[in-house]
């Protein structure tokens, strides 16, 4: 009976196991990640077709990801998740050109349009410079919040305080956050309850009077970027109104975690109360005794 249930448990394990590798190894929801396109052309100003395009950076699992240009010299390369990336053009007869630190966030297209010249094989150029922030191939207005910006936030460690510091967004109702929890959100003068919440472009939004926030709170620290649309959005959520994407960490090809711990009790606590005070009848405030937060996290590729 002992080997039964032993062999039933061992079942469960092996299905459980089978059902987080699937669900892991499958793509990411195209709404959370960005585009790298453009055009190559020699210095002459002509178009060249059948140029190598490769896109390669740690947060990628496969480490790189090819295009070719096409007959009118156009590439595009997608669905690349948040990061740092190095853009790699080369084609037999010219010299390779190399455009490190390009830095892919949110759902943008990233334009990089690159001239070619006849050189060596052995030949490689290049170049480092700031990755374009104007999207110039897409009517969506928004902005991204990234990792470091998260980290570094003396807010709380949710949504809900973060969407507040994009220019025009403000709390239904007057809402103060002060604690990782829902909160209704809308920008530019727009309805209350049009605010959406999404986790890795997936909508976790709760139709209540046609309100789209959830009593989900995800933890932010946990997130590679926070991608806010304010106007253009392409059909991701039902209605017009503002869209919050939390964007999770991926394992991506390198092993990396994090560690976070915070404490606070009375010792942390100050207060103004003073015999004076007390003559009118205030009591002494309340206090934290004990309030502490530890967690962690560790990420990378499927062996």
């Amino acid at each position: 009976m002992k080997g039964m249930k032993g062999d039933t448990l061992m079942r469960k394990l092996v299905y459980a196991l089978l059902v987080f590798a699937c669900i892991a190894l499958l793509p990411a929801v195209a709404h959370a990640q960005g585009t790298i396109s453009g055009v190559v052309k020699d210095t002459s100003g002509a178009v060249l077709p059948g140029v190598t395009v490769e896109a390669a950076s740690s947060v990628l699992i496969e480490k790189v990801r090819t295009a070719v240009t096409d007959g009118t010299g156009q590439y595009r390369i997608t669905e690349l998740q948040p990061g740092t990336y190095t853009v790699t053009y080369s084609l037999t007869g010219f010299s390779t050109v190399k455009r490190e630190a390009v830095e892919v966030a949110g759902v943008q297209v990233i334009t990089i349009n690159i001239d070619l010249r006849v050189g060596a094989l052995e030949e490689t150029i290049t170049v480092t410079g700031e990755t374009p922030v104007v999207d110039i191939q897409s009517a969506r207005r928004g902005q991204v919040i990234s990792d470091d910006m998260i980290k570094t936030l003396p807010a709380t460690r949710g949504y809900n305080a973060i969407v507040f510091l994009v220019p025009s967004v403000t709390a239904g109702g007057g809402q103060i956050p002060l604690s990782p929890a829902m909160v209704i959100f809308y920008s530019h003068g727009g309805r209350g309850n049009e605010g959406r919440v999404q986790v890795d472009g997936l909508n976790v939004g709760a139709a209540f009077n046609g309100g789209g926030v959830s009593g989900y709170a995800m933890d932010t620290a946990s997130a590679q970027e926070l991608n806010m649309t304010l106007s253009g959005a392409l059909g991701e959520a039902e209605v017009g109104g503002t869209n919050v994407n939390i964007v999770p960490r991926t394992g991506g090809n390198t092993f990396a975690g994090q560690f976070f711990t915070s404490t606070a009790g009375d010792w942390s606590m100050g207060s103004n109360l003073d015999d004076n005070l007390r003559s009118f009848g205030l009591r002494e405030p309340p206090t934290i005794y004990k309030n502490w937060d530890i967690n962690g996290s560790v990420g990378g590729p499927i062996l």
